[in-house]
Parts: structure tokens; sequence; C-alpha cells
């Protein structure tokens, strides 16, 4: 189950596409139109920019506005961002995850089919097919 903060992400990213501006967007005016605590916006935001996801400025004209076009953003990158990994098990979570079961493992193939799956849909979705 996604939190809200992966939810909420994707909404301010969505927010900041639709104003299609090459100016900075004050996240109190985010916050008004998603209805979301503008001081939860505020965390949320600052882990995008670290992210390098958004950009932000601060001042009287500062605010936040994306860095690249709506269809260079997947969703899957912004989800995984928030959220962490999409991996179901912890054996799938990297690459240098071994399990000592893996050879023995009847349920591994699964799980690494649904991850697959899950990935392959969220990354194949761009921030510009929800506007």
């Amino acid at each position: 189950m996604f939190s809200t903060k992966g939810r909420y992400a994707l909404r301010v990213m969505i927010d900041l596409a639709q104003q299609n501006s090459d100016v900075y967007i004050p996240l109190k005016d985010i916050a008004e139109r998603q209805v979301i605590s503008k001081k939860y916006l505020e965390i949320i935001a600052k882990e995008m920019v670290k992210g390098g996801l958004i950009i932000g400025a601060s001042g009287k004209h500062g605010g936040y506005k994306l860095l690249r076009d709506p269809g260079d953003y997947s969703v899957g990158e912004i989800i995984e961002l928030m959220e962490g990994t999409f991996s179901p098990v912890v054996c799938l979570e990297t690459d240098t995850n071994e399990c000592e079961r893996k050879d023995k493992c009847r349920t591994l193939n699964m799980w690494t089919e649904f991850y697959e799956m899950e990935k392959d849909f969220f990354y194949g979705k761009k921030l510009s097919d929800l506007l």
C-alpha cells in the first residue's frame, strides 16, 4: 500500500505539470488546490528537490517547478523516490540481497515476476499520461 507521502508527491508533480509554466509555483498555491497541508507538502517537496524531481527557489517569486518535461518523468521514479523500492520481499530489494535459500525457494520466481510486473507498470506510465 502506498502512503500519503507517495500519493501526495504524485499530486504535486501533476499540479506542477498542469501549470505548464516556467515560473516557480508557490507551495501555498499547490496546497490550496490539492487540499493538502502546506507543512506536510514542505517535507515532501524537500525530498523531491533532493531526489532531483523538481527545483525550488525561495523569496518573493519563489516556489517549485519541474526540471523536465512531464513526458520525461515516470510515475515509478516518483513513487519509488518517496516510498522506496517496489520489492515485495527483502531478497529482491537490491542486487546484493542474496538469500541463502535462493536455490531452494519455491516462491522466488513468483515474487520476481510480480516485482517486474509492478515496476514495468509504474515505470511505463509517464506523468504526462496523468494530465
